[in-house]
């Protein structure tokens, strides 16, 4: 049978730890916690579970503490979990049966990650496969009869285990602080970063923290080596910022490079929000349906959807038009229905 070692890094996680480690602590054979400046009983329930637990001094890094979890390792595979994660008994057996029948070859299981809508996350999807168990040491193989090479991809096998994220609190603050700090100091953001710091501004960022992201995408939106993704991403927050703001001339002049060929679901919602704040509700309706409706979202898909539908409600019921009102607010239901199923 498979051997695998539970590896976590944690930080004030009392509410939720135990919840955790209880679902899934007879299915590993080897259970390593490392802590990263816990100030809570994390690390008292945690020494219930294992004598593994190790201190971390954080640097701002999740891959670091990542990688001293995993060295800490001996098993065949490694089982990566965090404290806001639950399995809860048919997934465990699915678990169970992985673990008996899993083939060597298999250097990388991916699992279901779900209920990501319920908590105000940064994802725009309840569901989605992500790589949670790891071969410990890779095999490089040689392949192919002639020009022979070595296989450089993990073998990846998508199962179907399914687990439930439980969240006590938003991460936000946290992840902000980070893309803060590094844009900060002017080091420069993987294609995959910059998007989600632009969703999680749009999607949980407060008044200050778009402020201080301004210029970071400001100079994004308007550089000449900026590829088009990134700009329309970095223009949906210049514009968030600038309404923000009250600064008007900017929010307009940067929304219309947002409008133009397909147009953007997050722009044209902020340029919806600017006309309700104008109490000018005939003109913010107009705004909110092409968000809902003739344009799609790139960072928060709620801008394509729920969110201007209720809005639309909203101008509707004040300009008396309860017919519409009700429409759009029956809209906006079987939208967040659709998206939960």
């Amino acid at each position: 049978m498979t051997t695998i070692s539970l590896c976590m890094i944690v930080k004030n996680e009392e509410e939720v730890l135990a919840r955790c480690l209880d679902a899934i602590r007879d299915l590993m054979d080897e259970i390593i916690i490392v802590d990263t400046g816990s100030v809570d009983r994390t690390k008292e329930i945690a020494q219930r579970y294992t004598g593994q637990v190790y201190d971390f001094r954080w640097i701002d890094d999740f891959s670091a503490a990542r990688n001293f979890a995993f060295s800490k390792a001996s098993c065949e595979y490694i089982y990566s979990a965090d404290a806001d994660e639950v399995l809860d008994e048919e997934n465990r057996e699915k678990f169970r049966l992985l673990k008996q029948t899993l083939l060597p070859e298999v250097e990388i299981v991916q699992m279901y990650y779900g209920n990501q809508l319920s908590h105000g996350t940064v994802y725009n999807f309840d569901k989605e496969l992500r790589p949670k168990l790891f071969k410990r040491q890779r095999e490089f193989r040689w392949i192919e009869p002639v020009h022979e090479t070595v296989r450089l991809l993990p073998v990846v096998f998508d199962s179907d285990i399914e687990i439930t994220h439980k969240p006590h609190d938003s991460h936000a603050d946290r992840d902000l602080a980070i893309f803060g700090n590094l844009t900060g100091k002017g080091e420069p953001l993987s294609d995959r970063l910059f998007t989600m710091y632009a969703r999680e501004l749009l999607i949980s960022g407060d008044e200050e923290q778009l402020k201080g992201a301004e210029d970071f995408f400001t100079r994004a939106a308007d550089g000449v080596n900026t590829g088009l993704e990134q700009m329309k991403e970095a223009l949906c927050v210049v514009v968030r910022a600038a309404r923000v703001r009250k600064d008007d001339l900017k929010m307009y002049r940067y929304a219309m490079k947002g409008v133009t060929d397909e147009g953007i679901s997050e722009v044209c919602f902020e340029l919806g929000e600017y006309y309700l704040q104008q109490k000018d509700y005939e003109e913010a309706t107009i705004w909110y349906y092409n968000a809902a409706y003739e344009t799609a979202s790139i960072l928060n898909i709620h801008t394509g959807g729920d969110l201007p539908l209720q809005r639309l409600a909203q101008c509707y019921e004040t300009l008396g038009d309860q017919d519409q009102a009700a429409k759009y607010k029956e809209a906006a239901r079987e939208w967040a229905s659709q998206m939960r199923d």
